[in-house]
């Protein structure tokens, strides 16, 4: 028996393995068969199984594999925590594999740092990349866990799921003559940095010591240490799911204050969500005290400035999306706000681009406009792409003016715009490549991308329960033969 459990988690053989030997199929495949024990476990609520399989997991040699991989290839990566350690080399990754231990671990604080946001900045707590391998480990017994109890209309932070999704949730629940038509938007107060830690230890199914250890660690911000009463920090691995755990069921919670034919409907997207409702006082007298209570609960707080309850026919911004009906037809489209940010970022770039050649300058502007038009194109944003491309062509053609001042309008035309089908204004570069061959680069024009519906994902589908295997195949395939490479023009699709 023991034999087998060994093997089945990825004991480590005699034999000596590098980092580039490793057989990852086969690491994969182990970690994902004691996830899917896990997720049974759950549904068949035998919890003392679930808690010896979790410590089966996070003691396997291959899970912790799994857990550095995923830190060391992460976007940021590259950001060090307070001891400035960042793991570059095969040789630290192996040697961060043999680091991660439970016995003695003891995380170090965080590093406060803070990016920019709409409506001032936001604080992240930066673990150390030993800290962050601790929670890529756990999380991988947590997530089956997480996707089993989760609501099911919660759309944040879990495989498969995106923001497309929540949009057409919001169809699905808005879209009929019958159906609701009024929309509650909820606004959680700083939900990440307010979450009650006795909640979370007395809820979260995982190693509580562990737990207890990452909540209470504190965070540095100007060599000035400061102790965390409450909250999980934005920009650890595992956060994101203690989230969604904080937040599962509040669906249930608020379907048992209305009756059916309230029509209330709850869709979440992480700490955003719209509750719909029959009547604006249903959501007013029935549902938000429910929410209230909910996330009360939890240390969490509704904000009341933000929090609003809004006609189908007026419209609300939800995800980056402006959701509304016209005259009884329901429209989803880019968001005016989503929309000036946009343009004010890419006149930036080309201000700033003043000294850069022609083709770097496409190459940047192309990465943004795939990036931003296909997170768009499962809306109505045809129009929208065209106004995009209208005021992008403007602000390249004063920034080629301003190269040339000397020259004639129609000779900075030529030199950089061209025509192409009924298209007059082609933003374009040559260069030559290293055999001397011309090469020539276009920017991607907005107007010319394909608007595709999204396919949602079933509500109910988790790939933790293996009567949606055949299911998530069929998604896969389905998608990527909706959203084909050609509706490009030929460019390479962005990962967005």
């Amino acid at each position: 028996m023991t034999t087998m459990s060994q093997s089945s988690v990825g004991a480590p053989s005699t034999r000596v393995i590098t980092w580039e030997t490793i057989n990852w199929f086969e690491v994969k495949t182990n970690v994902r068969r004691l996830q899917m024990r896990i997720a049974k476990a759950v549904r068949e609520k035998k919890f003392g199984k679930v808690k010896s399989l979790q410590w089966l997991l996070t003691h396997s040699h291959h899970a912790k594999l799994l857990a550095i991989k995923r830190v060391s290839q992460a976007s940021g990566s590259k950001t060090a925590g307070i001891d400035g350690e960042t793991w570059k080399t095969t040789k630290q990754r192996m040697e961060a594999t043999r680091s991660l231990k439970r016995k003695g671990y003891q995380p170090l604080p965080l590093k406060r740092i803070y990016i920019p946001k709409s409506n001032g900045r936001r604080p992240l707590g930066i673990p150390t990349m030993r800290d962050r391998g601790m929670q890529a480990l756990h999380l991988l017994s947590l997530e089956p866990i997480v996707e089993t109890q989760v609501d099911k209309n919660a759309y944040g932070f879990r495989p498969m799921r995106s923001t497309a999704d929540a949009i057409e949730q919001c169809f699905s629940a808005l879209a009929m003559k019958t159906s609701s038509k009024y929309v509650l938007e909820g606004d959680i107060k700083s939900c990440f940095d307010k979450i009650s830690h006795e909640w979370l230890l007395n809820n979260v199914q995982m190693d509580k010591v562990i737990l207890g250890k990452w909540l209470s660690c504190g965070y540095l911000e100007k060599r000035i240490f400061h102790r965390t009463e409450k909250g999980t920090p934005q920009g650890g691995v595992i956060s994101p799911s203690l989230m969604n755990i904080t937040l599962s069921g509040l669906q249930q919670a608020v379907k048992n204050a209305v009756r059916i034919k309230d029509k209330v409907n709850v869709i979440s997207y992480a700490d955003d969500f719209v509750i719909t409702g029959i009547s604006k006082e249903v959501l007013e007298n029935k549902v938000k005290p429910a929410v209230v209570d909910f996330l009360q609960i939890r240390g969490l707080e509704l904000s009341q400035q933000k929090t609003l309850i809004t006609h189908i026919d007026d419209g609300f911004d939800f995800l980056g999306f402006n959701v509304r009906k016209y005259n009884g037809k329901f429209l989803t489209k880019p968001s005016k706000k989503a929309i000036k940010g946009f343009l004010k970022r890419i006149r930036d770039i080309i201000k700033s681009s003043k000294a850069i050649t022609a083709d770097n300058l496409i190459r940047i502007l192309n990465s943004k406009i795939r990036g931003w038009t296909n997170y768009y194109r499962v809306s109505a944003a045809k129009a929208t792409f065209t106004y995009i491309g209208y005021h992008l062509i403007q602000a390249l053609w004063n920034w080629a003016k301003r190269r040339h001042p000397n020259k004639r309008v129609q000779w900075v035309k030529n030199k950089y715009f061209r025509s192409k089908d009924l298209n007059h204004w082609v933003f374009f570069a040559k260069k030559r490549d290293k055999a001397g061959n011309e090469e020539i680069t276009e920017l991607l024009y907005p107007g010319s991308v394909k608007i595709r519906r999204h396919i949602k994902i079933k509500a109910a589908a988790t790939p933790y329960d293996p009567s949606y295997n055949d299911y998530f195949i069929r998604l896969k395939t389905s998608r990527k033969r909706h959203c084909s490479l050609t509706d490009y023009a030929g460019s390479r699709l962005p990962s967005f």
